[in-house]
């Protein structure tokens, strides 16, 4: 039963690691793109030591069920930092090439 409340608790502060890097990467407008990338970097570094451990708790085998442990990146927080740090980091380069692009969008299609 510990380890149950472990397993979801883990999971839960690994969601919250993840989505307090995400916040960091997109709105804090008062900063710029280096300070952003520096923040996001340390930040999902962070949440990536969290989601490791949440893993290894998922990773665990329970003693009532004689089964084989999953592998680490196997585990459900694992694989859920693996794909959000590779949003976030799509989603930030395509924005920061979005902020440096000189052109509008607009229907005039004129660049200065």
């Amino acid at each position: 039963m510990l380890l149950d409340l472990s397993r979801a608790l883990s999971f839960f502060v690994g969601m919250m690691s993840l989505y307090w890097a995400a916040i960091s990467a997109f709105f804090a407008p008062e900063s710029g793109w280096d300070e952003r990338f520096l923040t996001t970097v340390v930040r999902l570094l962070l949440s990536a030591g969290v989601c490791l451990v949440s893993g290894l708790c998922f990773a665990w085998p329970l003693k009532t069920k004689l089964r084989t442990p999953h592998f680490l990146m196997t585990t459900l927080p694992v694989q859920l930092f693996l794909w959000g740090s590779m949003v976030i980091a799509v989603l930030f380069v395509s924005s920061w090439y979005l902020d440096s692009y000189p052109c509008t969008v607009t229907t005039s299609r004129v660049c200065s």
